[in-house]
């Protein structure tokens, strides 16, 4: 059996394990009353990591592995897997958005807007390279790109849209003296238009 063998059914492996560990995820997000954004994405997804994988079986089972690009893969392991650890049970291979949740903001996401997406980048492109297939490196890392642009884009207008619902809730009823408070905090501050000249710079 050799390196390149034994890398490959150690990748595929974990690949199994996260779409299980995904769908588990997502199944108990939505009993939770979660909701799934821009599912019409998910089979291209799915079909690019099984091409990719299936070429790097077919054309890198037998290739010696370069050092260099493995330990960079294996610094991408640890970063899923912080990943991981930090998302929890709200980790899950597609857009779901549990209403009221905050987002999160500590372990690689104190860094990184998507960190999770950095990791697949940088899967996608160095796995191959790791067996000496810089054209399937290429070719995936492409398709990759087109299907992140529509990801990314579906999961900020669902985050938007979650957020633009929240803030649409009227605020509850304010009491008299909350209304004499606040009557007297606004004679007492510059206009907001004042307030943006002196922050911005632009014109009154």
């Amino acid at each position: 059996m050799t390196p390149a063998v034994l890398l490959l059914g150690a990748v595929t492996a974990e690949r199994l394990a996260e779409l299980w560990l995904a769908r588990r995820n997502t199944a108990l997000l939505i009993a939770r009353g979660a909701r799934e954004f821009a599912p019409g994405h998910y089979p291209a997804i799915v079909v690019l990591h099984a091409l990719w994988l299936a070429s790097l079986w077919l054309f890198g089972w037998a290739h010696p592995l370069n050092s260099i690009w493995l330990v960079i893969f294996l610094v991408l392991q640890v970063l899923r897997v912080w990943i991981l650890m930090t998302l929890g049970r709200r980790w899950t291979t597609r857009i779901v958005v549990l209403p009221g949740a905050p987002l999160v903001s500590n372990g690689p996401y104190r860094f990184l807007s998507h960190p999770n997406y950095f990791a697949v980048i940088g899967e996608i492109a160095i796995l191959p390279l790791c067996l000496g297939l810089p054209l399937v490196a290429l070719v995936f890392s492409v398709g990759n790109a087109v299907i992140l642009m529509i990801r990314v884009q579906s999961e900020n207008a669902a985050l938007s849209g979650l957020r633009s619902r929240s803030s649409s809730i009227p605020p509850p009823p304010r009491r008299i003296s909350d209304k004499f408070a606040g009557s007297l905090v606004r004679a007492s501050r510059p206009s907001s238009r004042t307030v943006l000249r002196n922050v911005y710079g632009g014109p009154s």
